[in-house]
């Protein structure tokens, strides 16, 4: 954001205080009172940022998705190996276990977030348009390297990747999910099934196609900020 350091500071405060009490209250239970309460501020200065309620929190999603993709490409160009689709799972997996705040967020969770999962769908739809087309290049790099097998189109592997994706995550969130409990082991599950689904047995790309990976997925950034610079004053 274009900003002076000081109201961008202001900002992120808001946002990292909205999102621990939007995880931790929902959605319907938040107000900018509260959240002003737990950053330090006044009710006006949150308003002097966002103008309404909405605003503010569809900002804290958008900050959520930003953070998580911006991570997902420097992997990719300091370790190669994070350029394959089981690996980068993996490492998205691992992260969002590990978050609690980031997680629930960025899956989309309905009861946390309310009547705001509506608007936020219509408001993450483009991007996750974007997200898709991005992928579909992104797949298509790594087979034009040899890296992923090709007896199946661009299209049913990214079918495959999001069935088994999905799936994992869906079962993580059921109390009685069957399998290991432990994120290791099941980080692993994940990396396992993905990799003998779609990759070449004992690929790893080099240097350049990783980078090229990761500039597909920071061209998402530009994307979202345009959707952050709408709600932000």
């Amino acid at each position: 954001m274009a900003a002076p350091a000081q109201p961008a500071a202001r900002v992120e405060r808001v946002l990292d205080s909205a999102a621990e009490l939007l995880v931790r209250w929902g959605y319907q239970r938040v107000t900018i009172e509260d959240v002003a309460k737990h950053a330090g501020i006044g009710k006006g200065t949150v308003y002097l940022h966002f103008r309404t309620k909405d605003a503010l929190f569809l900002t804290v999603l958008l900050r959520s998705h930003r953070g998580v993709v911006a991570r997902m490409a420097a992997r990719m160009e300091r370790d190669p190996a994070e350029a394959m689709p089981a690996r980068a799972v993996r490492s998205l997996y691992r992260e969002l276990v590990e978050d609690p705040v980031v997680r629930p967020l960025y899956l989309g969770d309905p009861e946390i977030l309310g009547r705001l999962a509506h608007e936020a769908a219509g408001t993450l739809g483009g991007i996750s348009v974007r997200r898709t087309e991005v992928g579909r290049r992104w797949f298509g790099l790594l087979r034009e390297a040899g890296l992923l097998r090709a007896d199946l189109t661009i299209d049913e592997q990214m079918r495959l990747f999001s069935a088994v994706t999905t799936g994992f995550f869906f079962l993580d969130g059921m109390p009685a999910a069957p399998g290991p409990t432990d994120p290791d082991r099941r980080a692993d599950l994940l990396e396992h099934a993905l990799s003998a689904a779609l990759e070449v047995p004992a690929a790893v790309p080099d240097a350049d196609v990783a980078r090229r990976s990761a500039e597909l997925y920071r061209s998402l950034l530009d994307h979202i900020d345009d959707e952050w610079h709408t709600r932000v004053r």
